[in-house]
């Protein structure tokens, strides 16, 4: 029994270019105390940037170009690659994709994102720019299930980042992915140690 306790859930991560968010989760998981391991890096950019981060950390990596495919027919092709390693955990870093409600419910409560704003403000794209014209004292960003309708799910902890006078949309991001890189293996890891503990 206690063994069965010390085992680390299995996580596979889908991102589309430099992989730093996935870089974050993945040294996260070297800490002793941990609950989680990375067992996938997968990607529909065959030549992204994070694909070789895994590999040098000795991860197993998957890619498939989404090119030429229907939405639903690529994304049967990462859903095996997904289960055939034995993930129990999705962690989107930067996956570029719209994933459609099928995919989604099949990883129902076990999909988790980060989203650069603080949700429910300023979902969808352009985050920073939209945060600084609309008058906000902060940005920030925001880790939560994902669930069909896009960012919308349950939030598992956010952090905000104060907007300077002089700020663009590139400086303010720059800060805040700093602030994601705290908060998405905190809160990733908090999560699924919970949800194994029930």
């Amino acid at each position: 029994m206690a063994e069965k306790a010390q085992r680390k859930a299995r996580v596979a991560c889908l991102l589309s270019g430099n992989g730093t968010t996935m870089s974050a989760l993945l040294f996260h998981s070297k800490l002793p105390d941990c609950p989680y391991e990375i067992v996938l890096v997968a990607s529909n950019v065959p030549d992204a940037p994070g694909l070789k981060i895994a590999k040098a950390e000795g991860i197993a990596t998957f890619a498939h170009d989404h090119r030429g495919l229907s939405r639903e027919e690529h994304e049967a092709i990462m859903d095996t690659a997904l289960r055939d390693a034995g993930a129990e955990y999705l962690a989107l870093c930067g996956y570029m994709r719209i994933l459609t409600a099928d995919f989604v419910n099949g990883w129902e409560g076990r999909m988790v994102n980060t989203h650069p704003s603080l949700l429910p403000k300023f979902k969808g794209l352009d985050t920073h720019q939209r945060a600084i014209d609309a008058g906000e004292v902060f940005g920030g960003c925001s880790v939560h299930i994902v669930t069909p309708e896009l960012d919308a799910g349950p939030l598992l902890g956010q952090m905000p980042v104060a907007i300077l006078p002089n700020d663009t949309g590139e400086t303010l991001g720059k800060r805040v992915i700093l602030a994601e890189y705290q908060l998405y293996p905190r809160m990733f890891a908090d999560y699924v140690g919970r949800a194994r503990q029930e």
